[in-house]
């Protein structure tokens, strides 16, 4: 693949699909890895609520069904975590459209925690980059998944659950994922509440009739809905395509971090059980970290970053020539990202600034 963009196209939207999108067919659940660590972190001073809350979690066995062949998995001290959010439409989350039987990952990020743990990197992967999907097995079905050439990224989940996701990205980046964590609309909106909204301030407008958000600009206090509202916005923000609706998710992650630590989470009994009860009914991880002591310990090692200490960036895409609805790795810059989380170094401004994403106006909407 070329490194420059060989199309001056914008990316309409996500293109069509076997059937169309409903309204909330474009939630982007952007605060998963923060929020999830945050809300559990302290746990082993609530041992009187260790069984309610044992009993929320749910695991995944991806380790089972990925098997052995599998990045090295490298033991110095730092993690790697990939983050999803789903867009399934059963039980709860049914008010944003019919179940189609099917969910999709409509948000990704790849989180890599320093091996002090003084620091992290975020990667966010457009959900419509094209990519060879490698073959892979279910872990939900037991099915085989047989590759697929130029398939969206997000349909990795779709057609073979976590394991697929996860075998999907440490192919695209050798790294082998140390963690899983998802979380679906209606988690999102109950962890936002809990923590008694987000506060945000926007530079702009924004007034977007699909995701029913009306903000002036100044300050404002987010409930759930309204949160769910902004990370989903795209078309009355920017260019109106994906990789613009990932900065406002990742100025809306930042933001979440900020207010979890100005609220006192972690001094607060109280206030950490009701974040840890929801929490760990809205999350769903890999089997390693479906029990509170393993959460607990996992959350204790990110507690200490803030906002300041992590860089969130897109991963270097170009518009697809073919097809301006999607965008395509740039491979010698893709690399230079992965390398930087491979050697435990901070990601170079070199390796994103060629990239169609992390740029325009929409990453300072919101701040």
């Amino acid at each position: 693949m070329s490194e420059q963009s060989r199309s001056t196209g914008r990316i309409r939207g996500t293109g069509s699909r076997r059937r169309k999108p409903s309204q909330g067919r474009r939630v982007k659940t952007v605060a998963l890895w923060t929020a999830a660590a945050v809300v559990v972190a302290g746990g082993s001073g609530l041992g009187y609520a260790y069984f309610k809350l044992s009993g929320n979690l749910k695991g995944v066995d991806i380790n089972a069904a990925l098997g052995a062949q599998r990045p090295d998995d490298v033991d110095n001290g730092s993690q790697d975590i990939l983050v999803l959010g789903s867009d399934s439409r059963s039980g709860a989350n049914s008010g944003y459209g019919a179940d189609g039987g099917a969910a999709r990952s409509d948000t990704a990020m790849i989180l890599h925690v320093d091996k002090g743990h003084k620091s992290a990197s975020v990667v966010s992967v457009p959900r419509d980059t094209l990519i060879d999907r490698p073959a892979c097995t279910s872990d939900t079905t037991g099915e085989k998944v047989g590759a697929e050439q130029r398939a969206m990224f997000n349909t990795a989940y779709e057609v073979g659950g976590p394991a697929c996701a996860v075998k999907t990205v440490e192919a695209m980046s050798g790294i082998r994922m140390d963690h899983y964590v998802e979380v679906d609309f209606t988690g999102f909106k109950k962890l936002i509440d809990e923590l008694g909204g987000v506060k945000i301030t926007t530079g702009k407008a924004i007034d977007d009739s699909k995701s029913h958000l009306d903000l002036k600009p100044g300050t404002h206090t987010l409930n759930g809905e309204q949160s769910l509202g902004l990370v989903r916005t795209r078309k009355s923000v920017g260019d109106g395509s994906d990789l613009g609706r990932i900065q406002l998710q990742q100025a809306f992650v930042k933001a979440l971090m900020d207010q979890a630590k100005s609220v006192g989470v972690f001094s607060n009994p109280k206030t950490l059980f009701g974040l840890a009860d929801t929490a760990t009914k809205a999350v769903t991880t890999d089997s390693e970290l479906a029990s509170v002591k393993k959460l607990t310990g996992f959350a204790n090692g990110l507690k200490g970053l803030g906002s300041e200490d992590v860089r969130m960036v897109t991963l270097p895409v170009e518009y697809d020539p073919a097809d301006p609805n999607r965008v395509l790795p740039q491979e010698k810059a893709g690399r230079q990202v992965w390398a930087a989380l491979k050697q435990d170094q901070p990601i170079p401004a070199s390796a994103t600034e060629k990239s169609a994403g992390d740029k325009g106006e929409a990453g300072e909407v919101v701040r």
